[in-house]
């Protein structure tokens, strides 16, 4: 069920919008990894289609939002999920900025100067902005963290959100409401905490409130007031002996023992990131492959919904690798599945895609 909500098997979107609409928003503080998020949840997409959704069409927005983290979100959406989120972060932020020299005199006056020097239309490079804020006399450590903690603030106050990449892929910076231009209005904040719940559990379910809670990065009372909102519309389930909800009327679609369900994930995968607990996808003795430390959430391999490896991806000029190193021998019966995913990359990437099975 999990991963028929994540659109990973059953029907897929056939946009890059549509499947955002879908799934809610995909992690992005990888720009190739979010890219390659959309390939298993979608049929026909490749990355070009999702750079033109971000970089020219604007359908989909990459800003800080859930955990206060990176997330490509529908562009219609951005507006009341910031509103919602944007608070918490930023306050939740303060001490680390306060330590980088980024006191809140400074931001107050670095917010109405990022509206100054991007406001027409401009596209500007984290470094550029750095720039152009010392010379409107808002100096700040061009070196270690401080300038990727005041563009954060800056997303999380809703004045700014990423805009095109550059050619080499280097993040670029425009003003949110020139970027998208009308967005939906804003919500009562109760009324947004509920369409969060809503657009979760349509790409989560089933999930329970501590798993709410942990992927939006809310309060537990938050979360918990969220689902109470939903009323009617989710039914209370089961899953390992504990309480989660479903969306209403969802029915568990019958394995097919014939046909496995098999599927690339790339790094960051919001398949591992949106539940409190990655046990039932992930055998805990294989984990700290996955994770390691810190955030970071290396490619898995998934096999009807359960992590049974890792892969990575090598590039040559006009081809790739697909590297997979399985936690066990490999039934020879996936072979071909597997076969078909790197080729899949392959297309996506539009690059001749070899499998190779590491040991």
């Amino acid at each position: 069920m999990r991963m028929r909500s994540q659109r990973l098997s059953g029907p897929r979107a056939t946009d890059v919008p549509a499947l955002l609409q879908q799934v809610g928003a995909l992690q992005a503080q990888d720009t190739q990894a979010s890219r390659l998020a959309v390939r298993p949840r979608s049929d026909g997409p490749d990355a070009q289609s999702v750079r033109r959704a971000c970089n020219e069409e604007r359908s989909v927005v990459r800003t800080w939002a859930m955990r206060g983290t990176l997330h490509m979100v529908p562009a219609e959406d951005v507006g009341w999920m910031v509103a919602l989120l944007g608070p918490i972060f930023a306050a939740a932020d303060r001490r680390r900025r306060l330590q980088l020299g980024l006191d809140d005199e400074l931001c107050a006056r670095a917010l109405p100067a990022l509206r100054e020097i991007l406001g027409g239309g401009r596209t500007l490079t984290r470094a550029e902005l750095v720039q152009r804020l010392a010379e409107a006399g808002v100096a700040i450590d061009p070196r270690g963290q401080a300038p990727a903690h005041l563009v954060g603030f800056a997303a999380l106050q809703g004045l700014i959100c990423r805009g095109p990449d550059r050619d080499d892929d280097e993040p670029t910076y425009v003003l949110l409401d020139e970027w998208v231009g009308l967005v939906r209005p804003a919500m009562e904040p109760e009324d947004a905490l509920a369409e969060l719940a809503r657009r979760y559990l349509r790409a989560y379910t089933p999930a329970g409130v501590r798993d709410f809670a942990g992927w939006a990065g809310i309060a537990l009372g938050q979360a918990r007031r969220g689902f109470q909102r939903l009323g009617g519309e989710i039914e209370a389930v089961e899953v390992a002996g504990e309480q989660a909800w479903i969306t209403g009327g969802t029915e568990p679609e019958p394995p097919d023992a014939a046909e496995p369900c098999v599927r690339l994930l790339p790094l960051f995968d919001v398949y591992l990131l949106g539940y409190r607990s990655r046990d039932l996808a992930l055998p805990p003795q294989f984990a700290r492959q996955i994770q390691a430390g810190g955030g970071w959430i290396h490619p898995t391999v998934a096999v009807d919904g359960r992590i049974v490896g890792t892969w990575r991806l090598r590039r040559a000029k006009d081809s790739v690798t697909v590297a997979v190193r399985p936690f066990a021998p490999l039934d020879r019966a996936l072979l071909p599945h597997l076969e078909a995913e790197a080729a899949d990359v392959g297309r996506f990437l539009h690059a001749d895609a070899t499998l190779a099975i590491e040991e």
